[in-house]
Order: C-alpha cells, then structure tokens, then sequence
C-alpha cells in the first residue's frame, strides 16, 4: 500500500482480526489492539473512533471474507435451488471456523447500520431467491423466502457455535436445511407453465426486478398487481 495511513489502518485491523480469532471480541481493546500494532491509543482513536467503531470495521471485515469465498464457490452456478443449499452450508461453514467474527457479524446487528458488504451478502441471497422464482421453483413470494432462510441460517449457525466442538452435531444443520429449502422450492422446474401458483411468483419475481413489464407499469399499479400476484400463490 503506497498510502501510509491505509498502510497503519491495515495494520490495525489485521493485529484487531487476529486477537478477535483468538481470544474472542473481549480481547480487542483499545490498548490491546494499540499495543499490538505498535501504535498509541490516541491514534487509534483518530481512527476509528472508540472500540465500537474499530469493531464495526471488524464486522465489515468478517462480511468481505464471507463474500469472497460465497462468490468463489458460487461462481457460475446455474441451478437457484441448488445454490440455496450451498449457500446454506457455506453459511454455516464459515461461522464454524471464523465463530467469534461471525458473533460479531450477526450476535451485534443494530438496525439500520449494515455495512456495505453486509447489504450485498444480503443481494446475494435475494439474487438467488429471485432466480428461483423465476424459474418457477419458489412456492412464497421472494421477500418472505429472504426472511425464512436468513432466520433459519443464522439460527443455525448460532446454535453450532454454542455447542461443544466435540459433540457438534453437523446432521442438525442438514436437517433443518432441507426442511427450510424443501418448504420454499418445487423439486423440478414446471416446465408446462400449469402450476398458477408457481407461475404468479415468477411474474412476481419479474415485477420486482428492473425493466421488462415493470417500466409499463406506474407504481400503484405495480403494486396492486404484486398484492394479486401474492393472494393466488397462497
């Protein structure tokens, strides 16, 4: 790094990310972190404020890792279902080995002060609902969907993480996955278009996006026309 502010903050966050895997956020003080970085207090201070702030850029920081590998692995799938059940796993992955980020990611949420990266982990699920709406595979609207599986994840993923490693039951998790998936998805896409249910998410799912049927559309029509759309997929 050529700038030697984002040089020391670099610095910072990274002794911060490693006495946070180690010993948990009880250990990241000020004078902790200050010390390990080789810088004083009153410049870390400058920098992120209180301890509050230097913990929200670690929470920024644990999304971007989760990102990184989701993108990774997710890369060019072509199955919406699919990806929900490796995306569940992969969730719950990555709060087993990263536990004390992952706390900090979901265990201090405050709403409406999401990091960046954590509205586009979010984008990311909506993306995959919306494809599989689209596809005809969602049996609930999309933003009911997006609520289920987050709940449902995190909950899952907390509960691990207060386990025991070593009585750790993973087949939990698997479980209460394909029960969660399983209840929101068609097994198979409805190639014949017959299901009305299936075929009102998807047009739904088109409504929500950009562009097509939608820009034909005002606002309250939009939306009077999605209300529809939800009462026949009950």
């Amino acid at each position: 790094m050529d700038d030697p502010k984002r040089a020391v903050r670099y610095r910072v966050l990274r002794v911060a990310a490693e006495l946070l895997e180690e010993r948990g956020s009880e250990a990241v003080s000020t004078r902790a972190v200050a010390t390990a970085a080789g810088i004083t207090a009153p410049a870390l201070y400058r920098m992120f404020g209180d301890k509050d702030g230097l913990l929200d850029e670690l929470a920024a920081h644990g999304f971007e890792m989760y990102l990184a590998e989701k993108h990774e692995v997710l890369a060019g799938s072509e199955d919406p279902v699919a990806d929900l059940y490796r995306g569940w796993d992969l969730h719950v992955d990555f709060g087993l080995r990263h536990p004390a980020f992952y706390l900090l990611m979901y265990g201090t949420a405050r709403p409406g002060r999401r990091p960046p990266a954590a509205d586009e982990a979010h984008a990311l699920l909506v993306s995959r609902l919306d494809r599989a709406a689209a596809d005809g595979r969602l049996r609930v609207p999309v933003e009911e969907a997006t609520h289920v599986v987050h709940a449902a994840t995190t909950g899952a993923a907390m509960a691990l993480i207060g386990e025991d490693p070593a009585r750790r039951n993973l087949s939990a998790s698997t479980r209460l996955r394909d029960i969660v998936i399983g209840s929101i998805t068609t097994d198979a896409p409805v190639a014949t278009g017959t299901d009305l249910a299936t075929r009102a998410l998807a047009l739904d799912a088109a409504l929500a996006g950009e562009g097509g049927a939608a820009t034909a559309l005002r606002a309250t029509e939009k939306a009077l026309l999605r209300d529809w759309l939800h009462r026949l997929a009950e």
